[in-house]
Formats: C-alpha cells, structure tokens, sequence
C-alpha cells in the first residue's frame, strides 16, 4: 500500500488527531502536539505528510479537513521539536489561469523554521514534464519527496540571558557588509571546526578584529535557507551570495555546525555582548522557484496565483526581479508572510534591522511604487519592526524601478550616486566636484525631504556587487570568465581604474599610487554625512582577481586571505573610523545648508578653494575646479552653541598652496592621506600646500569634542 492510500501507522495510534487553530502559520508546539497551519486560496484539498527524522522516509499523509478562511489546520498530538514534515496541495494544474497544483510534488511550509536535507536537482521536481512539446503546460506524475529539503518542527526557545540591543543611534552607525563563509573559512585564528559557521562568524577573532576596527553592525548576505541554482550546479559552481531563498523563517543550514537554531541565537548573543548589532540582507523579492520552467517546491505547488505577480492570463511571471518570478506583496496573505517572518527574526534571533534586496518590488503597486503602499504602511506602524534599522535597496529592473530618496522614514537607503560619484571623481573625470560636494552633504537633492535625516543615505564606496577596493584601483575591465557566462555578467561600467598596470603588479610606484587612492576613497567615505559601509575584506586588501560578481565563487576567490592582510590599511581604517566617532560634525542627524548659526553668525557649511577663495558660481561647472575644500560645523537648525568646526580638504588634482580659513585662530591636521604613518600632536598647523591625490582633515583648536582623535 502506498503512503496516499495507507492508514496511519501504529506510531500514530497515540498521537490523537485534532482540528487545530488557524494560527500561528506554520507548525507550532502546543503543550501536547503540534499545531500546523497553512494558507491556500485556491487549492482543493491540502495533506499533511509526515517524515521519519532522516526525512528519507514518508510514513503518511493525513488530510487536512480544517480551513477557516484560506488557511487550512490540523493538530497532531504528541509531536515533538524535530519532527520532519511537508505538505502535498490537490487542485486544478491549469497554466494558463495561474494555476500549477499537483500532489505529486512535496512542498515545504512557507513558514518552515529549519529543514531536513538539502535539494537535489531532478527532473521530478518539475511540475511539468521535460522535453514535452506541450512544454510547461503538460503535468508530471513523478514524486519528488526524495529531492526536496523537508520542514522539521522547531522550538525557538533560548537562554538569552541578559541580551540587550545595542541600539546604536542612526547617526553613529558604521555597517561592515560581509559573508558567512567568506569571512571565516581561511581565518586562522577560527577554530578549524567552526569556519564557515555562524559560530565561527562570532568568535573572538572576528569580534576582536571588528573592534579594531570600529564598526557597529554587521550587515550578513544572506542567511535565510537558499537554494544553488541548477545551471550553477551543472557547471560546478554554487550561489555563494544566496539570493534565491528557499525559506525566509529558516537559517540557511550550510552555515551551521550542529544544524541547531541555537547555533544562529548565540552568534547574535555574542555579537550584542560585544556591541554589534546584527542586520540581515533579506530576499522578499523573489523566491527560488524561478519562472514558469522552475521547479515546484512551496509555494507555486501551496497556491502559485497567489504568491507570485502574474502575466498573460496567469500562464507566465511577472520579472521585475531578474530572476524569473516576483512575489506579490500586493496579497494581504504574502504580505503577512514577510511580515511574520521579520517578526520573527527580531523576536526570537534578536536580529536588529534588515536590508532589503531590490526593494522597489515591495513598495510597487498596481499604479506603480508607492511609498505609502501597504508593505511600508505594515511595517512603519508594527511595534515591533518599527524600532529596528531597515535599509533599502532602492532599485529594481521593473518598470519604474529606481527609486533612490523615494523612500520613507525611517527607511535609509543604499546610495549607488555616492559610490559612482566618490569612484568618478578620484578616478580623475572631469567635472565632478560638484557631485561630490553633495555627496559629503549626505546627498540632500535626494534625501532632504518628509523629515528624513541625513543618516538616511548609506554611503558605499563597494559592495559584495562589484569591484573589492583592491580590484576597483587594480583593474579596468571585469573579470569574471569563471562564472561561466563568457565574461558578459557583472557590472559592465565600473568607474575603476588601474593605476597604470592591469592586474598584479609589484612596480612600487603603482602599488604606491593604488594605497593611495584606496585611502582617499575610504576617508572620502568616512568624513561623508550619512551612515558609511565598509565591505569586508577591503581593509586587509582583498582581492577576487578582477571578478567583479563572484556571486558563485565560493573558493578563494571570495574568501578572504588573512594570511596576506594589508595590516597597514586595516590601522588607516580604524583610524578613519575613530575620527568620525570623536568628531559629531562628521556624522550629523540633520542636512547642513550653509545657514548661520545663531550661536556664532557662520554659516554650518563653508565652501573654499584651496587658497581660500569662495568658489563661485563658473568655478563649480569648471572642470579644472579639482581641489574642492568645507568648513563644517555644526548644523544650524541645532542651536548647537559649540564652536568646533572641522575642515575637510577632497584633491584629486596636482598640489595647491593652500590657505586654512581664518574663522577660527588655528587648526589642527589630524589627517593627511599621503602620511599614513602621520599622527596628530595637539599643536596648530603650518602646512602650506595640499599635496597631490589627497585627502586633508583638520579641527579647530578653539574648541572641544566628543572623544580625542587619534
């Protein structure tokens, strides 16, 4: 007798049937069982399919007769965490009207909070059958239990302890974005055991080097369950980065030791014990099911007119992501989805905020994106997603798709214009200190609006897409032929520049020339208002050999090389992050406009040229103008009485002379990136001339801040 026709076993004879609750979604322990709960609008019947704890074996399939509303129940008695699961939808496989069910395929809850297994690619998880001329509209009979991770029940329970938020204010953030594996799988003070692991991730090592170098949070790629892609895996290669989630409750199992949700909680314990806040990179925007060829593993098989933005009657997907599908944030039950999930991270992995991957999906309805549409209306008014740090990507390939400043409070947002503006003017184009005067200002055109604040920008010079600062000054042309796409992926226009050689050199003038630029871009993106990222690996010189979207490199490509770490560049970034922490006035809540101050009649912004000429209006469309000085204070709206000030000077031309301001008696120089070795002593300075490809910063000696540089 097969599991669909068999009666329950005699194991279950004692694990009494039940009707269950609607809620909570997915499987909950109850005291005396589990509670499972699932939606679908349009299925005809639902099966729960229970596993034994291998999940190589199916022991049944029970009816699920309950529903209220779309969301299906059932509660089974006596089962415990661990037990493994999966449902199986019965209803109409009709393409053209949206619709895809067939039992024969194994689905895995939506809300699954681990999995049992991994994928394997087989033609039996397509719900069609392959090589059919009637292509995606033909219906395949093979069951695919045998290839698809299953759910298992969890308890979330954990001994926190006293775990605290750091709650670091917006303003005093500095995110370091990094991988999982990428960080710890050559790291040799990791133990061997634990490389490649959120337990790894969170050891004394990283958390050492993290304070060394200051950073608040740690902003992960992602970590909810990610499937490798078929074509990847054809070629022998992985989806390193993991963005093609599977799961968006469960921690991605590759990344664990144990396979326990414990192993996750204690990497954010030891985190917040150490200061750092913890942020997710999140997928809401698609799911691995890919398009109308992909195979059916949740929730195309749950309920596929529902989850996903559909086209052409129903048959084919909407891709405003790239990636074949796009979830349909627009149904209430998909929205409360995500929002259930993020919940979830908060409240029980004590995550500290998100960032969201192609963000303009969420907030695009059916006129278009809207920033008051229903995921931002959710999220902005739950108590318990409101308080936590949310970051957008604001951009994606769907009809107006880009977005950036669009967004609303208290949203911040990755800033592309500050990475291609920083990138183009130390490059040496013409005509870009303009842009560059309004990226230090925290790019207000953009953000200045609806009471946003100036951390609302997150500047970035790199990310994990594109270039590493090592390859953004070592190379001119991407490359990335070990993807396996004959070179044509990746960003194709860069902004970098290779200092004279492409690739590895050990001509010390072009090395010379490289440690330079990397340390005016970085201080260009330390003494910007906004909040800074720094991507992992850039402070130790990193490089992955001109690729830049090693999206599936995951070998030394992208794992970083501590063995070879540019120990001096790591002591320039700490340096860089230490001074923006002891100076306010580089990290400021409100946009500076270059209105007086009541405290002192000087305006919070002062624009000069090197020997102190007021740039005027020719000067700024001129594409000589290179040497591009600001006087800073505090804002004006503040009514801050203090009478510090800092005066930044940004040269991506020859040496000037030059002239400091005399608003203040003296200035200290506190930073001269052509003297990394150089070190503040407390005196005023003399220096007369702004050498070549530099970046300057000095502080009035009138008055006092928060903290002594170093």
């Amino acid at each position: 007798m097969t599991p669909q026709t068999a009666p329950p076993p005699a194991w279950l004879s004692g694990h009494a049937l039940g009707p269950g609750r609607p809620w909570p979604m997915g499987a909950s322990l109850t005291g005396d069982g589990v509670n499972f709960a699932v939606f679908s609008a349009n299925a005809e019947r639902i099966e729960l399919c229970l596993f034994t704890h291998d999940g190589r074996k199916e022991l049944c399939r029970l009816p699920i007769v309950e529903r209220e509303g779309d969301i299906w129940h059932i509660h089974v008695g006596g089962l415990t965490p661990g037990a493994v699961y999966g449902f199986r939808a019965h209803g109409p496989y009709a393409p053209e009207q949206g619709h895809r069910f067939n039992p024969h395929k194994l689905l895995l809850d939506p809300y699954a909070r681990a999995l049992e297994g991994r994928l394997k690619w087989s033609d039996a998880l397509m719900g069609y059958r392959i090589g059919s001329p009637r292509g995606d509209l033909s219906y395949d009979s093979r069951d695919s239990a045998f290839a698809v991770p299953k759910a298992v029940v969890v308890d979330p329970s954990f001994s926190w302890g006293n775990d605290q938020p750091p709650r670091i204010p917006r303003t005093d953030t500095v995110i370091y974005e990094a991988h999982v594996k990428s960080m710890t799988e050559l790291h040799p003070g990791v133990d061997r055991g634990l490389r490649g692991t959120y337990l790894g991730l969170a050891s004394d090592p990283v958390i050492e080097h993290l304070h060394r170098l200051g950073v608040t949070a740690i902003e992960l790629l992602p970590v909810h369950a990610f499937v490798d892609d078929r074509f990847l895996v054809a070629r022998g290669l992985r989806n390193h980065w993991g963005y093609n989630t599977l799961g968006f409750f469960a921690p991605e199992p590759r990344y664990m030791s144990k396979g326990a949700l414990w192993e996750f909680q204690t990497m954010v314990r030891r985190f917040h014990a150490a200061g750092i806040e913890v942020i997710l990179d999140v997928v809401y925007n698609h799911s691995a099911e890919g398009d109308e060829w992909g195979p059916t593993l949740s929730f195309r098989g749950l309920d596929n007119a529902s989850y996903y933005r559909l086209g052409d009657g129903g048959r084919h997907y909407v891709n405003d992501t790239g990636t074949g599908n796009t979830l349909n944030l627009t149904h209430p039950m998909v929205l409360r989805m995500v929002m259930d999930s993020l919940r979830y991270w908060v409240e029980e992995v004590h995550v500290d905020g998100f960032r969201f991957d192609l963000a303009t999906v969420l907030g695009r309805e059916a006129q278009g994106f809207d920033p008051n549409g229903g995921f931002f209306d959710a999220i902005r008014q739950d108590p318990v997603l409101s308080r936590v740090k949310l970051i957008a990507e604001p951009w994606d390939i769907g009809p107006g798709g880009y977005q950036l400043g669009a967004y609303p409070h208290p949203f911040h947002e990755w800033n592309d214009r500050f990475r291609d503006g920083v990138r183009r003017f130390w490059k040496g184009d013409a005509g870009l200190t303009p842009d560059l005067s309004a990226r230090i200002l925290g790019s207000a055109e953009r953000f200045d609006h609806s009471g946003r604040a100036a951390s609302s920008s997150v500047n970035f010079v790199t990310s994990h897409d594109g270039f590493t600062l090592e390859d953004l000054v070592s190379y001119t042309v991407r490359r990335n032929f070990a993807n396996g796409e004959e070179n044509r992926d990746g960003h194709h226009e860069s902004h970098s520049d290779n200092l004279g050689v492409e690739g590895p050199t050990k001509d010390p003038r072009v090395l010379a020339a490289r440690a330079l630029r990397k340390r005016n871009l970085l201080a260009t993106l330390m003494f910007s208002q906004g909040v800074p990222m720094l991507l992992a690996g850039d402070e130790i010189g990193h490089s992955q050999g001109g690729n830049n979207n090693a999206y599936a490199q995951d070998n030394e490509t992208s794992w970083l090389d501590w063995a070879r770490a540019d120990q001096a560049l790591t002591d320039f970034v700490a340096r860089l992050v230490a001074l923006r922490r002891a100076l306010p006035i580089l990290r400021q809540r409100r946009f500076l406009h270059a209105r007086k101050r009541q405290c002192d009649g000087l305006p919070d912004v002062i624009w000069h040229h090197p020997d102190g000429r007021a740039p005027q209006s020719g000067d700024w469309h001129d594409p000589a103008f290179r040497c591009l000085c600001v006087e800073l204070r505090m804002q004006a709206e503040g009514g801050d009485p203090k009478p510090d000030a800092v005066f930044a000077v940004f040269n991506t031309g020859t040496a000037a002379a030059l002239r400091l301001p005399r608003t203040v008696p003296a200035w200290e120089l506190l930073l001269d990136t052509t003297r990394p070795e150089f070190l503040p002593d407390g005196t005023a300075s003399t220096l007369r001339e702004v050498p070549a490809q530099s970046v300057l910063l000095f502080r009035s000696l009138t008055g006092t801040s928060k903290g002594d540089p170093p």
